[in-house]
């Protein structure tokens, strides 16, 4: 598995920043979020209590609430400013929750989510087994994750672009489809279903994409980025190098988008830990009666 380490503070910062902005740029979102939304056709019951990780401006929120009108719809982001614009989406009719976590620390009992929701929010959390470890914690058995997020060809144009004019990363690496397959199976959850969309978006200029992106809070995070700012050579060359990619008078992004799906494992199903061995684990209730000695 790729290996990159995100500075978590400066992507809370980006976002929190990004709030206001937000959905003035969030076109793919909404289209990646409609298609979501499908795999939820899935789980059949009625739930108690769905979780929207990463909601961001809450407009997912809103319509997981519009879909399970009795249920507990939480709404949960990283960043408070979000949250804060997430307020507008939530009506007196309609209302959800907002709580600021963060996804591997969520303030919820074991095993009391239904459904458990997030749009292009996991490609900013670079520690996958605490993140499908606490998804599997949080969930009921039989409840449903569903989410997307964004895989390596993301962006390509622009990390090429940016790779005529040095050598620093200046774009967020994203994993996988096999690595988040692998990951989630290691931490137990059940029967999952991976697929991949690309999304080809078209500017007029490749500022255009840089001010979407800053829009979107969505800038680089990697711990190995260069600090301070970029010459403006360098920066030139890259726009240059971008030119050249234009296609039919427009300059051209892909994002590559990753949706699963999977299932909430049994009270006790072994999962695999760090090492490749098995882990087991029990609630005290499941063990009272037993024998101990």
């Amino acid at each position: 598995m790729d290996t990159f380490h995100l500075d978590q503070q400066l992507v809370r910062r980006h976002f929190g920043r990004a709030a206001k902005s937000y959905e003035q740029h969030d076109v793919l979102q909404r289209e990646v979020q409609a298609a979501l939304l499908e795999r939820l056709d899935f789980y059949t019951q009625t739930p108690q209590r769905v979780v929207d990780v990463g909601a961001g401006t809450g407009r997912g929120s809103a319509l997981l609430k519009q879909r399970y009108v009795k249920a507990e719809v939480i709404a949960v982001d990283l960043a408070l400013p979000m949250l804060r614009v997430a307020k507008q989406h939530s009506s007196w009719l309609k209302p959800f929750i907002r709580v600021c976590a963060e996804a591997t620390a969520l303030p919820l009992a074991d095993h009391s989510v239904d459904v458990l929701h997030s749009n292009l929010c996991f490609q900013w959390i670079d520690d996958l087994p605490a993140l499908f470890g606490e998804c599997v914690r949080v969930l009921k058995p039989g409840g449903l994750l569903a989410f997307s997020t964004f895989g390596p060809d993301t962006l390509k144009e622009l990390r090429a672009a940016w790779a005529e004019a040095d050598q620093q990363p200046h774009v967020s690496r994203f994993l996988d489809m096999h690595d988040i397959g692998d990951a989630m199976l290691n931490a137990g959850l059940r029967d999952p279903v991976l697929d991949v969309f690309r999304y080809t978006l078209t500017y007029s200029e490749p500022r255009k994409l840089l001010e979407e992106l800053q829009g979107l809070g969505a800038t680089n995070a990697d711990r190995t980025r260069e600090r301070g700012l970029t010459g403006k050579s360098r920066y030139q060359r890259m726009l240059a190098a971008y030119e050249a990619m234009r296609v039919h008078e427009r300059i051209p992004a892909t994002w590559e988008v990753v949706t699963a799906h999977a299932w909430g494992p049994p009270v006790g199903q072994p999962r695999r830990g760090a090492d490749g061995g098995e882990i087991a684990s029990f609630s005290i209730d499941s063990l009272r009666g037993s024998r101990r000695t």
